[in-house]
């Protein structure tokens, strides 16, 4: 079993502990997290559904994203990530949602917004979602993307702890 398969099954199981499905918002990995979550026996149990938001209107259409705060901020932006993260779990049966929204490469960086910045929100139900940034090295797009799952279920399993 490899890293990121073992942070998924630690994700699936926190959810399974604490009786919450799970759901997740993707631009920068386009389903990555949600195929690697459902490539692990038994995941069907906890996960909900995946939204794969490739596009400014997808993130819109399907999560909710206001189109001021994607105009304002920009689609890789601590307010869309927390949107897409809130909008998951309002569009689902979950009771924590997992979104990510950055810039993997191999162009379309910009000095303010460089090729390796995620925002990851996480959004669990009865609390307020957050966002958090990070900036990994830019190795290549794969290497950005696979950090970008492993983080992200990390991101969660973290959440679901303080969930109690």
């Amino acid at each position: 079993m490899n890293e990121h398969e073992e942070v998924a099954v630690q994700f699936l199981t926190a959810c399974w502990e604490r009786k919450v499905l799970a759901a997740t918002a993707e631009s920068c990995t386009g389903g990555l997290i949600s195929a690697t979550l459902t490539s692990i026996p038994g995941s069907s149990a906890v996960v909900d559904r995946g939204f794969v938001t490739y596009s400014n209107e997808a993130k819109t259409e399907m999560l909710g994203v206001a189109a001021e705060t994607i105009a304002q901020f920009g689609a890789v932006s601590e307010q869309t990530a927390r949107e897409m993260a809130e909008g998951a779990l309002l569009r689902s049966n979950a009771g924590i949602a997992l979104a990510v929204t950055g810039i993997a490469g191999p162009e379309g960086g910009t000095e303010d917004k460089p090729v390796g910045l995620v925002w990851f929100g996480i959004a669990v139900s009865g609390r307020k979602p957050l966002a958090i940034k990070r900036i990994f090295e830019n190795n290549g797009r794969d290497f950005i993307r696979a950090e970008t799952v492993r983080t992200a279920l990390q991101y969660g399993i973290d959440a679901l702890r303080g969930a109690g």
